[in-house]
């Protein structure tokens, strides 16, 4: 069994991957958000244990990232440090399998794993579909189809449109949307988010004729937003 650690506190990082290694797994470390995203692969993985905060992002959107990848994912854990009632909500809300306040013990972050190992593996896989009125996007196939017309479309717009789908009326900055569907956060690789765009728009018809606006907000991002 191999496990993502994805932790910035490189002292507390060494004691759960020293704990895991001995319980019998193999555990690859990560300190940032964007060093996990350049080196993940979904067949890698039988699980993954995230830090919520982090240097450079926060762990939901480490997850985001990854499940535009691909309609299924490892089993994820999140840390948390902290456990107010609210705050834990949130960790679930996010699509966190299960959490664990920190510090962690050894005996209930094992007990924790195995228990979600168990639960994960007789379930079934099942390989979600987009439907957003005439335009589906089948993320295991990579295809995008509108009105039922194949539309020839990149990795990188197919992951770009999902999100902005996904987060339909929501702000989204550049610098979000290069570490979420990119896994890069350099302000001068933002430009390819503005070019990505265009392409959606002309190839998706994310224009007010077809029922969305997609907007660009002076300093701040892009918006996409149903008029009908």
């Amino acid at each position: 069994m191999k496990i993502a650690l994805l932790e910035d506190d490189l002292s507390y990082a060494e004691t759960i991957q020293e704990w895991l290694q001995e319980a019998g797994f193999e555990v690859d470390h990560f300190a940032t958000g964007l060093d996990f995203l350049r080196k993940f692969s979904h067949s890698q993985y039988d699980l993954c244990i995230f830090d919520w905060a982090l240097p450079d992002m926060e762990g939901p959107d480490v997850m985001v990232s990854i499940k535009l990848k691909s309609s299924s994912l490892p089993p994820i854990i999140f840390f948390t440090g902290r456990s107010e009632e609210e705050d834990i909500v949130r960790v679930i809300e996010s699509g966190a399998d299960d959490y664990i306040v920190k510090p962690a013990s050894r005996p209930l972050l094992l007990a924790r794993i195995n228990a979600l190992l168990r639960r994960t593996n007789v379930k079934s896989n099942l390989e979600v579909t987009y439907e957003f009125g005439s335009l589906r996007l089948d993320p295991k196939e990579r295809l995008a189809t509108l009105g039922g017309e194949e539309v020839k479309i990149t990795d990188k717009e197919f992951d770009l449109a999902l999100y902005f789908l996904k987060n339909e009326g929501m702000l989204l900055s550049r610098t979000h949307l290069m570490n979420v569907v990119w896994g890069a956060s350099s302000e001068i690789e933002t430009r390819k988010v503005d070019v990505h765009v265009s392409h959606l728009r002309t190839k998706l018809k994310f224009t007010p004729e077809n029922g969305w606006k997609l907007t660009s907000i002076y300093q701040q991002g892009y918006r996409l937003e149903r008029t009908v």
